[in-house]
């Protein structure tokens, strides 16, 4: 009696009675019991072949090395995980984008965004724009130091109408304290922490952590 194993490095149990293997799979540790008890119970008048002995142990230990090699594959899967995500802390100071100033506008429902502003502010103000670029609200800022302001759009337009549902586009255009005309938008601000949750990299861009990955572009 022999045990063939040259088909696979493991294999599935279809005939195995419910409840004693719900994998149905042999792993290393259940050929050496089964060439064990091969062994065993081997007709003395009709001993193995010492061909298949060593043929099913070269076989274990093709099977050992694979499992050996799958349990070093996935340790070194989540040492480069944990230090992808330690890397990210090198991101905190930079600005990142998510690469869109849009917000949605649902009518009766007062619509919330944040702007960083990197530079003080003398004057200025917030300019909502519709798809095609035209400037249908304004919302006054007041002198401020740099810094991340959070805003709020009731959804009237500047002509008194109220604006229907929809993307709508979030810049600013300002004054610091001297003279210099700048320009920002929402969409992009600085990195102030990173937190680690479920396996995931969060940002804190502003008020809100954003996943790593949605991020678009990091810069200085």
């Amino acid at each position: 009696m022999a045990i063939d194993t040259s088909y696979s490095t493991s294999t599935t149990l279809t005939d195995a009675p419910a409840g004693t293997n719900p994998d149905g799979i042999l792993d290393k540790d259940d050929f050496m019991m089964l060439l064990l008890v091969e062994l065993q119970y081997q007709d003395p008048t009709d001993p193995m072949d010492s061909d298949k002995i060593l043929s099913q142990t070269s076989q274990l230990a093709a099977l050992e090395s694979s499992d050996n090699t799958n349990k070093a594959l996935e340790e070194l899967s989540a040492s480069l995980l944990s230090s992808t995500q330690y890397s990210t802390i090198s991101a905190i100071g930079k600005i990142a984008d998510v690469g869109s100033n849009g917000i949605l506008y649902e009518p009766g429902i007062d619509s919330n965004f944040e702007i960083y502003f990197p530079e003080d502010i003398a004057s200025g103000n917030v300019e909502i724009k519709d798809d095609s670029g035209n400037v249908i609200s304004t919302i006054e800022i007041a002198p401020n130091d740099s810094g991340v302001y959070s805003f709020q759009w009731n959804g009237i337009t500047d002509a008194g109408d109220a604006a229907d549902s929809g993307a709508y586009y979030i810049e600013a255009a300002y004054t610091n304290s001297a003279g210099e005309n700048l320009t920002t938008r929402a969409g992009a601000y600085p990195i102030e922490s990173v937190r680690f949750e479920n396996g995931q990299s969060l940002l804190k861009l502003g008020s809100s952590y954003v996943p790593f990955d949605s991020i678009v572009e990091i810069y200085q």
